[in-house]
């Protein structure tokens, strides 16, 4: 997954399309996170939307996420036959998705855990993960971020070093 591109569009949405380009889901942007409806988990995952339901199900009644924090509905304008109807649907956040993610069985979903496993992993090994290609790319924003980050680490440290000096 570490090729798959999250294109711009014009909107409160990107394109996603996994690395042989079959994959494209347009996923919502709302409030610093992600939102997908079931049928489009379900074509992230190359599962059905009967299965996304069911382990939805299954990670709220074990407790692993609570619905209240994990869904929303967003009113979407659909064509349904040769009309266009407005209609509120249940979208779930990024937690939701991580989550249906590790528990669906189908090749996406694997390639997907494998991804998850190698950013964890780094992040455990290093203390921090980066999206290169983010950063090489329209990363302005993140570049900016993660410089900020690095010079308050670095000021803790200076802090650190003479709180030290003190005791000598």
């Amino acid at each position: 997954m570490s090729n798959d591109k999250m294109q711009p569009t014009n909107s409160q949405f990107v394109l996603y399309q996994d690395d042989n380009g079959v994959t494209n889901v347009n996923v919502r942007f709302d409030r610093q996170d992600v939102w997908l409806s079931q049928q489009q988990i379900a074509l992230l995952f190359d599962t059905t939307q009967q299965n996304v339901s069911l382990h939805i199900n299954s990670i709220i009644d074990e407790g692993e996420l609570s619905k209240e924090a994990t869904h929303k509905y967003f009113l979407l304008v659909r064509q349904e036959g040769n009309r266009s109807v407005k209609r509120q649907i249940e979208h779930y956040n990024l937690d939701m998705i991580i989550a249906i993610g590790y528990r669906v069985k189908s090749q996406v979903a694997t390639r997907f855990r494998q991804w998850a496993t190698q950013r964890l992993h780094e992040y455990i090994q290093k203390g921090y993960t980066l999206d290169d290609e983010r950063l090489k790319g329209n990363g302005n924003r993140y570049f900016r971020e993660l410089l900020q980050r690095i010079l308050d680490i670095r000021s803790s440290e200076r802090n650190l070093y003479q709180q030290v000096t003190v005791l000598y």
